[in-house]
């Protein structure tokens, strides 16, 4: 009975393929368990910038990404995309990560950036510069998290904590069941942008305070003095040009081609006749100082050094708790970028100023990604707890555009050699439209103005020329493009990415679950080559108990 039993099986293994892949079908199902998230997430990441400039290259110089997705926890960091929180950053574990040649780098930075603790965003805001300046091969991406992203993180920090336990069997046993991510890009390979044009209409800038208040404000000068120069008896003696430009970022490419094309090829211009002074305004949307950042200190009896008294004047006649002061500094051609944009015009000897709240050039804030549109009520009614980083307050913005046209009036309408008093408004509160700047600084800081980001179709590009045109007579647009032959500036394109994470299983299970396969196939070979004698077994046990008398 035995033999015929196991001749059954045998032929049944043998010729009935449907019945076997029945019965290995369980095993497979149970070693497999079901995921409990959908399989892949889809994410929109920006790459750090990339641009090489006076032939010094910047920023990564890869956007490439295929490879499985780590914390820096982990002990082994090669060819692996560390993913790690704004609130876990650190230099040195970001250099961990280029030391052990990661695949990528990706930073999760908070929604609200106010929620964060003003240590951590100022610890990043000065480490940025750096890592701006360190030309590394891995590609550093930044995304805003979400709860998929947060999921995944945590997830992936749980796997990469498990590798440093003390026990190599939980190590094995931890890996073998844990899920892991595949981080892939959807771009290729960054290229130079050939053709690519700075356009002059806007300063393309990082954030809200730099330099987003300084166009806003421009914007609202403009409206404001349009007012005054529209009818003949109030119009003044000095004709006012009003300059938005391109490139600020990049030491100020659209300034210094627009004074080239202005000064030397042509013989008609604007700036070929008496120019009075050039007045910069760059991150004026916070703060109770006013700097006036000069390369050289304007002589007495000049209109330079009427515009420093009557900012002096205003600022303590109308706005006394604003503490005004000239900062001087000499232009450093030795430097690979300078300092301000006003050097730019003092390099061409005309005389040129820089107003902002910020001390000095080196400011973290001036080229930071946490430089965002704050959603704080303070930033909007100057009340409560600031936020974190830099942000614009509203009322400040608006205090310092009304105290930079009264002083601008006073200067063009020459009113303190006519006696006017220090106190006396040629603006009133009114005039100056707190809802139109923060409708402009909004828009602005919702909108990608990487110059690498607007070309000359752009809606940024276009709305401002709109805008303008509103106030301002004869509106044009001014293109820069890089020499060919020896370019000053060359962007690189894949800024902005889609990211998909898609859930694997590490190689370590594969390698597990066919050991288990094989041993089960083991089993049950053994089971019918020996089935007698299992059968046997069985049996045995299972026989009941004879009772002894």
């Amino acid at each position: 009975m035995f033999e015929e039993a196991s001749e059954v099986f045998d032929n049944m293994f043998k010729s009935s393929f449907p019945l076997t892949f029945i019965v290995f079908i369980p095993a497979v199902l149970i070693l497999v368990s079901p995921l409990p998230t959908e399989a892949a997430h889809e994410f929109t990441v920006y790459r750090m910038q990339q641009y090489d400039l006076q032939g010094q290259p910047y920023g990564t110089r890869n956007a490439i990404l295929n490879t499985e997705a780590r914390t820096v926890e982990a002990e082994v960091l090669s060819r692996r995309c560390v993913i790690m929180r704004l609130v876990d950053f650190s230099y040195e574990r970001y250099q961990k990560a280029l030391r052990q040649s990661a695949g990528a780098v990706v930073i999760i930075l908070p929604k609200n950036m106010s929620t964060m603790p003003q240590d951590i965003v100022q610890q990043f805001m000065e480490l940025e510069p750096e890592m701006l300046a360190t030309e590394t091969i891995v590609p550093v991406y930044f995304a805003l998290e979400d709860d998929e992203l947060l999921s995944i993180y945590t997830q992936t920090l749980t796997t990469s904590s498990s590798q440093g336990s003390s026990s190599a069997a939980e190590v094995l046993i931890h890996t073998a069941t844990a899920n892991g991510f595949q981080m892939v890009t959807s771009g290729a390979q960054s290229k130079a942008v050939s053709d690519w044009a700075i356009t002059s209409l806007e300063w393309l800038s990082y954030g809200a305070d730099s330099n987003g208040s300084g166009v806003s404000m421009l914007l609202e000068l403009a409206r404001l003095f349009s007012r005054l120069y529209t009818y003949k008896r109030t119009h003044a003696g000095y004709n006012l040009l009003f300059f938005v430009s391109g490139g600020g970022k990049f030491n100020y490419q659209g300034t210094k081609r627009w004074l080239e094309d202005n000064l030397d090829h042509t013989d008609s211009s604007l700036l070929q006749d008496n120019v009075a002074f050039v007045l910069c305004l760059d991150t004026l949307g916070n703060g109770d100082s006013l700097h006036l950042h000069v390369s050289k200190p304007p002589k007495e009896g000049t209109t330079q050094y009427a515009l420093l008294k009557e900012l002096e004047t205003v600022a303590s006649s109308q706005y006394p708790e604003v503490k005004f002061s000239m900062v001087h500094k000499k232009i450093n051609l030795a430097d690979d970028t300078l300092a301000w944009e006003h050097e730019r015009f003092g390099i061409r000897r005309l005389p040129a100023f820089t107003l902002s709240h910020l001390n000095s050039h080196r400011e973290a804030q001036r080229s930071s990604i946490m430089d965002v549109r704050s959603v704080s009520p303070s930033s909007r009614h100057g009340v409560g707890e600031p936020p974190a980083g830099p942000y614009v307050d509203l009322r400040k913005l608006s205090r310092n555009t009304k105290l930079i046209a009264e002083s601008l009036a006073r200067v063009i309408y020459n009113l303190t050699e006519k006696g006017a008093p220090g106190d006396l408004q040629i603006f009133t509160e009114q005039m100056v439209q707190e809802e139109q700047l923060s409708s402009v600084v909004d828009w602005l800081t919702a909108q990608p103005r990487a110059a690498q980001l607007v070309d000359k179709d752009s809606s940024v590009v276009s709305t401002l020329e709109y805008h303008l045109g509103h106030y301002l007579k004869d509106v044009r647009r001014h293109y820069v493009k890089a020499d060919k032959r020896d370019p000053e500036f060359v962007f690189y394109d894949q800024l902005k990415q889609t990211m998909n994470a898609y859930r694997v299983k590490p190689a370590i299970f594969d390698l597990l679950l066919a050991v288990c396969i094989a041993a089960y196939l083991g089993v049950i070979y053994l089971a019918i080559q020996h089935f007698g004698v299992l059968y046997s077994v069985v049996r045995r046990i299972t026989a009941p108990k004879t009772k002894q008398h």
